[in-house]
């Protein structure tokens, strides 16, 4: 009987051994496409012609796909989501000429340039109470007068908070009417320099890059002074008070298309409430917003 040394021995067992695993070793999954990781702290961005997320990436918590109040990135709309409750959610207001192009007051945006005050606030009843706006106009004076004469002439009226992310900020401003939406999205208005910071309770417009601001805003739900430095000008700030009823407003679809499963900011504006009221109908919503002494 031929006789093997035990170290030669140990290694041809060594070696079938790992030819043996070799041979049942599963294949590499082929690579896949990493997927767009959202920015730390998306910037609310209105929408590139208008499709976009105030690009959105959600802050850290949530992860916002871009542009936080970047005003928004969407694409492909989300199929209906059905609602749990037996009632329908309410119909918000909207003027009764709403259905053809739109209230009168609101479908010449050269017209409603009028200054405001130094100091105003707005008052806002929402599907899930009210809370009022504090506005300094010295804070950025750009933005003031925008937003006076937004809520003024009752833009705001039915409008949906359609993109809120837990611990970043909610967004609003897009009107219910496809028709007034279109003649307000080229309505943009110079950038004001950022004095105050973009804190808990402190609004600011969306934008899409360097004086596009138009009508998109959002109400900041942490610190978010990391939009400082981005141009995000703050105009006012919720009341003390008011925040219990900020912190309400529904966040369960978080951050738009195509980033998350909240509404596509392109559909928004092509279609209007009635998009979102059918695919995203637990939506909150401004009931009326109104300008108090």
């Amino acid at each position: 009987m031929t006789c093997i040394p035990r170290l030669v021995l140990t290694l041809l067992v060594a070696a079938s051994a790992a030819t043996a695993c070799k041979k049942n070793e599963p294949l590499a999954e082929p690579a896949r496409p990493a997927e767009p990781a959202p920015p730390p702290a998306a910037k609310p961005a209105e929408a590139v012609a208008e499709a976009a997320k105030p690009a959105e990436a959600k802050p850290a918590e949530a992860k916002p796909a871009e542009a936080k109040p970047a005003e928004a990135t969407p694409p492909a709309a989300e199929p209906a989501i059905a609602a749990d409750v037996a009632k329908p959610p309410e119909t918000p207001p909207m003027a009764a000429d709403a259905a053809l192009g739109g209230p009168k007051k609101l479908m010449d945006p050269a017209k409603l340039t009028e200054k405001a005050p130094a100091k105003y606030k707005a008052k806002f009843s929402t599907s899930v109470g009210d809370f009022v706006v504090e506005v300094e106009r010295d804070w950025a004076p750009n933005g003031a007068d925008r937003f006076y004469n937004l809520v003024k002439n009752g833009f705001f009226d039915g409008a949906r908070f359609f993109r809120a992310i837990k611990g970043f900020m909610v967004q609003f401003g897009i009107h219910g009417n496809p028709g007034v939406s279109a003649v307000w999205k080229e309505a943009s208005f110079q950038d004001d320099p950022v004095k105050q910071s973009n804190k808990p309770g402190y609004l600011s417009f969306a934008t899409r890059g360097p004086n596009t601001r138009t009508t998109q805003v959002f109400i900041n739900f942490a610190d978010n002074t990391q939009l400082d430095g981005m141009g995000f000008a703050p105009f006012g700030k919720v009341s003390a008070k008011g925040m219990t009823v900020v912190n309400k407003i529904n966040t369960e679809y978080g951050e738009g298309a195509p980033g998350g499963r909240g509404p596509d900011q392109m559909q928004v504006q092509t279609q209007g409430n009635a998009y979102l009221q059918q695919a995203f109908p637990k939506l909150s919503y401004v009931k009326t917003a109104q300008i108090v002494k």
